[in-house]
């Protein structure tokens, strides 16, 4: 918080505010997966969704190389 230049007050009254506008936590809670899901497990709207997520990812200038994407999946999924 101290590199954005916020103090912890301050934030907990911006969390208090985005519940009020969102009317709820303002972000998902749930446990990460564990293991990526097979693509033969998830629905239509699932793969477009995290197709979506690729798409605005390299809208976005986030990319990665082939090697960055390996260290990244040996480091979270062990693979």
């Amino acid at each position: 918080l101290s590199q954005l230049g916020i103090s912890p007050s301050s934030a907990i009254q911006m969390l208090y505010s985005q519940i009020v506008l969102k009317k709820g936590i303002p972000f998902d809670l749930k446990l990460p997966s564990s293991e990526p899901l097979a693509v033969g497990a998830m629905t239509k709207k699932q793969i477009d969704k995290e197709l979506q997520k690729g798409v605005d990812s390299i809208n976005t200038g986030n990319v990665y190389s082939a090697d960055e994407v390996d260290t990244i999946l040996a480091k979270e999924f062990g693979i």
